[in-house]
């Protein structure tokens, strides 16, 4: 199987992607390495001048580029290590999380909840606070008890959750800035099976309470008309099924994809077919092309309670997001005390956008929704498109000083730096 068949970008012949997952960023490395050992990479690492660690490239800016080397961590040994007496697992982060979960369900374990995407590298989603859905769940990072990584001089580190407090709270979510992160500890929870529901029509009135209904939720729409197009509800299965006339909706009578005219057969089983955690959640299957590959994508996190107020902003343009848009899901994400968390100290409400593949379309539209979401503080997802000020992104984040404080004593030469990062946190 290629690697664009398993939903990452073509790779060199090093095995590093030369590009992104959606090809709209092409990596600007002089060099590109594959090393096959700890030892091996900190020597790499040691002797660059300036590195970045590349995952699965389900990112769509450029944090993650650099003119330097730029290192894939896939060639490590894989690691599943379960410690059930800690109730953790520690894996090697450039593992995909649809791979550490299939093994992690074998054992009778699961991890608390996933991303849409399985595809996703677990270092990377990590590192940029990506989530899936639930106002009780937190993102992928807060289920992290502990990160190996090697640092900018080529050192190996281990911080912990339990010993390391507060400066392990400004590591997890790093943007890559902090170190190559070779392992990664995550907390696990007993398996569970799930039951997928997916209902049509909702009224956006209806939106709050079909948000809470279920363990984790999303709801779509292509703003071109007041009623959501779907909802997609992942109950538990002991949990009994949404009456037939559930919020005014009707049942899907087949499978669905998100994105209309895709095939269905790439998403993760509905119709209440019970199965387990790590096949229901995700909205796709790990072994399909994700999503649709030939997009961009954006990403804002407003506080939970704004939800309402959010969606009615944008309703003045959404005659300038429908025509650029595959569509649009909304989820909600419970608080944490990482420092570069979207999630901060509030719970959110998350609207994401897929837009077609065209910057130069996206970019006025982004521009006009940002306007219009400046009033709830928005969050940006680290690993999308967006063109939000520096200044008012640091504004956002309590602990942005700290972060960049921190990111000067671990990488006094700004070895792991790239452009994007200089914008957002400058020396």
């Amino acid at each position: 199987m290629t690697a664009s068949e398993q939903g990452g970008p073509p790779a060199t012949a090093a095995g590093v992607p030369r590009h992104n997952w959606a090809g709209n960023v092409r990596y600007a490395a002089r060099a590109f390495h594959r090393p096959t050992s700890t030892d091996e990479l900190r020597r790499l690492v040691a002797g660059s001048a300036r590195i970045r660690a590349v995952g699965t490239g389900h990112s769509f800016n450029r944090f993650g580029d650099t003119e330097g080397d730029l290192v894939t961590l896939a060639g490590l040994p894989p690691v599943i290590d379960v410690d059930p007496e800690r109730a953790r697992v520690t894996v090697t982060g450039s593992l995909r999380y649809g791979d550490v979960a299939r093994q992690l369900h074998a054992q009778g374990y699961a991890l608390a909840n996933l991303a849409s995407l399985p595809h996703i590298s677990v270092a990377g989603a990590v590192a940029t606070a990506t989530h899936g859905s639930g106002q009780t769940h937190g993102n992928l990072a807060t289920s992290v008890a502990a990160l190996e990584l090697v640092t900018a001089d080529g050192d190996l580190l281990h911080v912990d959750r339990d010993t390391d407090g507060d400066t392990f709270a400004g590591m997890v979510v790093g943007l890559g800035a902090l170190g190559l992160v070779t392992r990664v500890t995550l907390d696990v929870v007993p398996s569970f099976e799930v039951r997928q529901y997916v209902r049509l029509d909702l009224h956006r009135e209806a939106l709050d309470e079909a948000l809470g209904s279920a363990y984790s939720v999303s709801a779509f729409t292509d703003w071109r008309g007041p009623r959501l197009r779907e909802v997609w509800r992942k109950q538990l299965a002991d949990q009994p099924p949404p009456p037939a006339d559930w919020l005014g909706t009707t049942a899907a009578d087949q499978p669905r994809h998100p994105v209309l005219g895709m095939p269905p057969e790439n998403c993760t089983p509905q119709l209440g077919v019970p199965g387990p955690w790590h096949e229901r959640l995700p909205h796709f299957k790990l072994g399909f092309t994700p999503s649709n590959g030939d997009e961009l994508q954006s990403e804002y996190h407003v506080p939970r309670a704004a939800a309402a107020d959010a969606l009615a902003a944008l309703d003045d343009v959404a005659h300038l997001i429908a025509p650029v848009l595959q569509v649009c899901e909304l989820r909600t994400v419970a608080a944490d005390e990482l420092w570069l968390s979207p999630n901060h100290q509030r719970d959110s409400f998350v609207l994401h956008f897929t837009w077609i593949a065209d910057t130069a379309a996206v970019l006025p539209v982004l521009t006009a929704m940002e306007e219009r979401l400046a009033p709830f503080a928005f969050r940006p997802h680290w690993g999308k498109v967006f063109v939000t000020d520096p200044t008012a992104l640091a504004a956002r984040y309590p602990r942005h000083t700290d972060f960049t404080t921190l990111l000067t004593h671990l990488d006094p030469s700004g070895k792991l730096r790239t452009s994007l990062l200089d914008h957002y946190f400058p020396r």
